[in-house]
């Protein structure tokens, strides 16, 4: 079984910085594929970021060039660095970690930008 969990969330003023940090334990392979998506209220969890093993990245228009997404392999957490933060990106960040044909979620952490 895999366990992520989520850190790092919290309240900030338009145009500050976040990092979250999303620490995977249990049986992870070598290969696999982690992200970061969101929920805001009433609309559908969206993607924000993915990295492979490999260290590709993908980003969505509405925050390339404001996030980066990072990993490091041997402690097995990924990170979601946000700067520039602006109030639509209020929401849960869920970390998500995908291998063979199971996808796995962390419980989720608010992160909400408002002056």
């Amino acid at each position: 079984q895999v366990r992520l969990v989520e850190s790092g969330g919290g309240l900030v003023q338009p145009g500050g910085s976040l990092r979250l940090s999303c620490a995977a334990s249990g049986n992870i392979f070598s290969a696999n594929m982690q992200g970061w998506y969101r929920q805001a209220p009433g609309k559908e969890r969206e993607l924000v970021a993915t990295i492979t093993s490999g260290g590709l990245t993908n980003y969505p228009d509405s925050v390339k060039g404001r996030f980066t997404i990072s990993r490091d392999n041997p402690k097995k957490t990924v990170y979601l660095q946000m700067n520039s933060l602006k109030p639509e990106d209020t929401a849960v960040y869920y970390c998500n970690l995908r291998q063979i044909t199971t996808t796995y979620w962390g419980q989720g952490t608010q992160v909400t930008v408002s002056s």
